[in-house]
């Protein structure tokens, strides 16, 4: 007996030791932190529960077969965040560096199949070379198992990709159908070719940083949600990113009882829109004052900034937050903004999470760069994600609403549930000027008499209570009291039941 437990134990010395002490050193040494020490950041203290230890590869070419190593190159299991269970796969690239192999995939697919039977989110933290070159098309068909996987879980448990190392070819698709992907800065990159191959096709200099680094995804290619300046910074994000979840689709989200009234007056939001239509304004200052504790949670900060997406919480329960930002493009909606919007109500749809919308847009995005690009079928992405979804949904207008975007914002068209404007909304098909300039064209030559006219527009039409006297917005309140509005009317909404008609699936315009 003694000597069996001996061996356990050097088993076990051995997978934690990975690819051993040098390779451990040499991962340190990048600033980066092993497998097993960013799942004790992650989870809870002594929470985890490790799985399939002592799997080893079974590669016997290139000499692979007198390379075995306890693990395979990733450690796999469940434990708790903030009390609450999760599974988890953290690729150790001080083994092979990181590579899949077959047995790796399985690993992987072993946590994602338990995860979908007991309905608990999966987190991967990545870090790996790719697929492991030895093992031929085994590999390729353990990343093909994981991928199956990745889409039978999609909008059943929650998904998180957390790239803490190198993630390139086809490992980068399994994060992308992901629900969302968060980067550390300087130390992870994801593409689909590297530099290598794209100097020798394209002829192109460009570095892994470059080409898919932090920053590229956040800012320019709006793949990764978020980046992080390191690894334990990361790792705790996402810990208090992961108390807006809920553990999967019948959950519903997450309560956390909280000091902050739902009654609570913010007088400031008063005076927050100027008197000056064409003025801008910070939309994010009114998301912080309305949601518990100014507690904001964003997605996306650093990509189409003319759309803000993320959760906080309204009355102690997590609510998903969409909201145009007047700073960047007037607030207008383009191609990126779309489907940055669209994919985000998507998310919270499929999970039961409440939508607040905060309204002010002059519009879609003219110019022939967006018609060329496709605005008519990703602006679509927007309206087909608001039309679709059953969950509560609760607008606000806090300034301009105008033409088809009226419509795409969550408008009470689109099967919006509350529908509120603030006293100097202004629901049209367009901006005064723009209109009389039309239906006036004649009196052009005389700017006295435009001006009179487009002053008769506004008086008329620039303002909420012709939606309003259609019931196309249920009450027009003060902005003082937007919080205490939207939690009773989320408070109303609690038990809301709303189905679509039998399909298979609906054919959103991609």
């Amino acid at each position: 007996m003694h000597d069996i437990i001996d061996q356990l134990e050097k088993k076990r010395g051995a997978a934690r030791l990975g690819g051993g002490a040098g390779r451990i050193e040499a991962q340190h040494a990048k600033g980066k932190l092993t497998a097993r020490e960013r799942l004790e950041l992650l989870l809870d203290e002594g929470s985890f529960e490790e799985w399939d230890m002592f799997v080893e590869h079974r590669c016997a070419d290139f000499g692979m077969a007198e390379h075995k190593i306890p693990g395979d190159g990733v450690v796999t299991g469940y434990g708790m965040i903030n009390g609450r269970l999760v599974f988890v796969f953290s690729q150790d690239f001080t083994v092979f560096g990181g590579a899949l192999s077959e047995a790796h995939a399985e690993k992987i697919c072993k946590v994602m199949d338990q995860a979908m039977k007991v309905g608990a989110p999966v987190i991967g933290l990545n870090d790996s070379g790719g697929a492991r070159i030895q093992e031929g098309v085994a590999s390729l068909g353990g990343y093909a198992e994981v991928f199956q996987r990745n889409v039978m879980a999609s909008g059943v448990i929650p998904q998180i990709s957390l790239i803490m190392g190198p993630c390139a070819g086809g490992a980068v698709y399994s994060p992308a159908m992901t629900d969302f992907i968060f980067m550390v800065r300087d130390s992870s990159y994801m593409f689909v070719t590297g530099p290598e191959v794209v100097k020798t096709v394209t002829h192109e200099e460009v570095t892994a940083e470059q080409l898919g680094g932090a920053l590229t995804h956040t800012a320019q290619s709006g793949v990764a949600d978020l980046a992080f300046d390191n690894d334990v910074e990361a790792l705790l994000m996402l810990r208090r990113f992961f108390n807006y979840l809920p553990l999967n689709n019948r959950d519903g989200p997450p309560l956390r009882p909280n000091g902050d009234a739902p009654e609570r007056d913010d007088f400031s939001l008063d005076t927050l829109v100027p008197d000056n239509p064409n003025k801008a304004y910070d939309i994010k200052e009114a998301i912080v004052k309305v949601v518990d504790d100014g507690e904001f949670f964003e997605l996306q900060a650093d990509y189409a900034k003319n759309i803000v997406v993320g959760f906080g919480r309204m009355a102690g329960r997590s609510v998903g937050i969409v909201a145009n930002n007047p700073q960047v493009l007037a607030g207008c909606l383009d191609i990126k903004s779309a489907i940055k919007g669209a994919r985000f109500v998507r998310f919270c749809d499929a999970f039961g999470i409440p939508l607040v919308t905060f309204v002010d847009v002059p519009g879609f995005m003219p110019g022939t760069a967006q018609e060329y690009g496709g605005i008519i079928k990703h602006g679509a992405k927007l309206l087909y994600a608001y039309a679709e979804c059953t969950v509560p949904k609760v607008t606000v207008i806090t300034r301009k609403a105008y033409g088809g975007a009226y419509d795409v914002m969550s408008s009470k068209h689109l099967r919006g549930d509350v529908n509120f404007a603030w006293p100097n909304a202004e629901i049209a098909v367009m901006g005064a000027k723009g209109a009389v300039e039309i239906i006036f064209r004649d009196d052009k030559a005389d700017p006295a008499k435009l001006s009179r006219r487009e002053a008769e527009y506004k008086a008329r039409f620039a303002n909420p209570f012709v939606a309003g006297a259609r019931g196309y917005i249920d009450d027009v309140i003060q902005p003082h009291e937007t919080r205490r509005r939207i939690c009773r009317s989320l408070a109303m909404l609690k038990d809301k039941k709303l189905d679509n008609p039998w399909r298979k699936h609906g054919n959103i315009p991609l």
